[in-house]
């Protein structure tokens, strides 16, 4: 007679364990982009670029990073604008879009740590 085998999975438990670890790589993961981002940022007198912060809602686990001066979307959506060597519009996006595969290791290993 075969061996039978009983598999209880407690699906709430798991997510309450992961879910201050998921937060957290979003947190990092957020820092990382913001990182980067900082490297290609126009610069003038340096406002733009001190106004960047990285933050995480952890009731959706959204994180973002955000730059808040009046002209920072404006810095960010005009291709045409001229900026110092090395600066560029989409300052967000392209760093963003670069990083995904290092974005999803940040959280992963943060998912990793919080299984050990």
């Amino acid at each position: 007679m075969p061996a039978r085998y009983r598999l209880r999975f407690n699906g709430d438990q798991v997510v309450r364990a992961l879910r201050p670890a998921a937060a957290r790589g979003a947190f990092l993961a957020a820092e990382y982009v913001l990182g980067e981002t900082q490297a290609v940022v126009p610069l003038d007198e340096a406002a733009l670029s001190r106004s960047g912060i990285a933050s995480v809602d952890e009731a959706t686990l959204t994180s973002a990073v955000s730059y808040d001066t009046p002209y920072a979307v404006r810095q960010h959506e005009e291709l045409d604008f001229q900026h110092a060597p090395g600066r560029q519009a989409k300052y967000v996006e392209q760093p963003l879009n670069q990083a995904r595969q290092q974005v999803a290791a940040i959280v992963a290993a943060e998912l990793r740590r919080a299984l050990r």
